[in-house]
């Protein structure tokens, strides 16, 4: 478990389990790998899952025990990955050129 402070107001813990696949039984889905974020108050899980249908992230944020959910395919995540990054870099420039 590795500590990280993205910044002066967030405190980040990230924490990653390659677990043996398990199965959940409400959606008959397998979850091959996890990976949780810990964000000041909030939450974040990240699993790998597989189903008839093919492999899916479900990424859930959990604040106060209110979670929101939503399912990025596998087959997508490049995409989706790519679209983070830009956006992270924007921010990055824009809060180091507002720091100037």
């Amino acid at each position: 478990m590795g500590f990280h402070n993205s910044s002066e107001q967030f405190h980040v813990d990230f924490t990653s389990d390659h677990v043996k696949p398990r199965r959940e039984k409400a959606m008959n889905q397998e979850v091959l790998h996890t990976e949780k974020i810990l964000a000041d108050r909030k939450i974040f899980f990240l699993d790998l899952k597989e189903n008839a249908r093919g492999r899916v992230v479900k990424i859930t944020e959990d604040v106060s025990g209110n979670r929101d959910t939503i399912m990025v395919p596998a087959e997508i995540l490049g995409d989706f990955i790519e679209a983070l990054t830009d956006i992270k870099e924007t921010a990055d420039s824009d809060s180091s050129s507002s720091e100037d």
